[in-house]
């Protein structure tokens, strides 16, 4: 089994050497993102949302060439173990989530997705068995078309310096930088 361009063991040992442990979501991720690439064009450039900050944005970072920090990834936080391939300048893509509706063959997956047992009462190998086991059969997909909002890139716009702290900062976010609008998370 590949995950992307990873041997399994490969994108295991990218899981725990990423994100700190072979997480269960990053296993499921990475069936997902694999699942989506291979329902794209090859001759296209995507971007990607994720509904979701646990464990899934990783996987598309590991996965693709879409990455918080490039843009090309937006995470909105809907709840949902869920994200979708999308086409740069049309907005139409692919998604996928994680669907409660197939998981009756897989009583441990469901238990982690639906949190019905704490983390050490989960048995982690049967698990990931059974995660290996469901692949895209665990998978929901469905086309779908991105808000045009959401394909606008936004741009820093001019840069200056912030009067109050004198660190640079984007002019558009008003006369002085947000940290000095109270915005910080510093006290």
């Amino acid at each position: 089994m590949n995950i992307g361009t990873y041997s399994l063991q490969a994108y295991m040992e990218r899981i725990e050497s990423f994100h700190g442990s072979l997480a269960p979501g990053l296993l499921i991720g990475g069936i997902m993102v694999d699942a989506a690439l291979n329902r794209t064009s090859k001759d296209k450039l995507y971007d990607a949302l994720c509904e979701t900050y646990s464990c899934l944005p990783d996987a598309i970072q590991l996965l693709t060439p879409c990455t918080v920090g490039n843009g090309w990834l937006q995470v909105v936080d809907l709840g949902r173990f869920a994200l979708t391939l999308y086409e740069k300048d049309s907005g139409k893509g692919i998604r996928v989530f994680l669907d409660a509706a197939n998981m009756d063959a897989w009583p441990e997956i469901r238990a982690w997705y639906l949190k019905l047992k704490p983390k050490k009462a989960q048995n982690r190998q049967t698990l990931n068995d059974q995660i290996l086991d469901a692949g895209v059969r665990m998978l929901g997909f469905q086309q779908v078309n991105v808000k045009p909002s959401f394909l606008i890139k936004r741009s820093k716009g001019a840069i200056g310096i912030c009067r109050e702290c004198g660190e640079a900062y984007p002019l558009n976010h008003g006369p002085v930088c947000r940290g000095c609008q109270d915005q910080s998370p510093y006290v």
